[in-house]
């Protein structure tokens, strides 16, 4: 059964300009619906000129990093997110420039205090949009990408004791990414992005904020704080001839914990791949594939790998729908 099913209209011209829709999903379940041939939504965008509206990759996000790889998750260290938005483009094309209002939220680890009646009545609050950004400078070589993300995130204590736990923090990060044109055969995919309270923006890190002690401070003993978030990305796409590729590379997620935060709190995520995929006709695609991962947790002192071969064959089909 296919994956991925992709409905789109384009070139629907209007007296506004061209107005594009896409409406994707996939039947690959995660979470709780892992291993199943669930419904997934993945993007239900339009846009109109310069606008743009509905759910589809964050600015903030570089698409164009991910590898040519088997492996369904992708890069530990790369922003990945599809959200809601509501998005103003004034350069368009290789080049281009990029605003964009974005469904806000985030998540918060209780740590060591998770089971404390005193934590049960925070809740949290998104006041503002996310407001992010991205501007791309393309030439024949590749591109140059630089993106940011700027978010309020603020939690209430509704619990009537003598503790006061409100409070509130900015999130912020930046997101530099290439691609990078070696030569005919070659492409580098590069991108390095550091931030806190960014971790609902990427593709392998749980949560935003934190627990932090404040044990002088009788009212408010704890706080909430964002955590710092380093991802990297680095993978080199190499054709062999029409009929052969290879993808190989390294990514990186790391976390500054609190101190607050359980000993097994995620730290760190590391992840490697390298494949030899075949294209024996058009749309039609096969290979093999290595990859590596690794987790670090917080304080504990636990840290495993994982070795995987994984072989897949693909087949793309789609269905374009135009009026003029």
């Amino acid at each position: 059964m296919p994956r991925n099913w992709v409905v789109s209209f384009s070139e629907i011209y209007t007296p506004m300009g061209e107005l594009k829709t896409t409406f994707e999903f996939e039947l690959f379940g995660t979470g709780v619906d892992a291993g199943q041939t669930t419904f997934r939504l993945r993007h239900a965008y339009a846009e109109l000129g310069k606008f743009g509206v509905g759910q589809y990759w964050s600015s903030f996000m570089d698409a164009d990093v991910f590898p040519n790889s088997l492996e369904y998750w992708g890069p530990t260290g790369m922003v990945f997110f599809r959200n809601l938005q509501i998005r103003y483009m004034p350069i368009q094309g290789d080049s281009k420039l990029t605003f964009a209002l974005e469904r806000p939220g985030a998540s918060a680890d209780g740590g060591v205090y998770a089971g404390r009646v005193e934590l049960q009545g925070i809740s949290p609050r998104f006041p503002l949009p996310d407001l992010s950004a991205e501007y791309r400078y393309g030439q024949k070589w590749g591109y140059l990408e630089l993106a940011g993300m700027l978010r309020r995130i603020e939690w209430k204590d509704q619990n009537t004791d003598q503790f006061d736990l409100s409070g509130s923090a900015t999130g912020w990060g930046l997101n530099f990414s290439t691609n990078l044109n070696l030569g005919k055969n070659d492409v580098f995919r590069g991108q390095f992005v550091y931030g806190k309270g960014i971790e609902n923006y990427m593709n392998d890190s749980p949560v935003d904020v934190g627990i932090q002690n404040d044990p002088s401070n009788t009212t408010s003993p704890v706080k909430g704080v964002v955590l710092p978030q380093t991802g990297i990305v680095a993978f080199l796409d190499h054709t062999w001839n029409p009929k052969f590729s290879t993808s190989i590379g390294y990514s990186l997620s790391k976390i500054n914990n609190s101190d607050g935060q359980a000993a097994d709190a995620y730290k760190q995520g590391q992840y490697a791949l390298v494949n030899l995929l075949y294209y024996p006709v058009k749309n039609a695609m096969m290979g093999v594939e290595y990859e590596w991962g690794q987790r670090e947790n917080f304080s504990d002192g636990w840290k495993t790998s994982i070795n995987k071969i994984q072989f897949s064959f693909k087949y793309n089909f789609s269905q374009a729908f135009y009026k003029k």
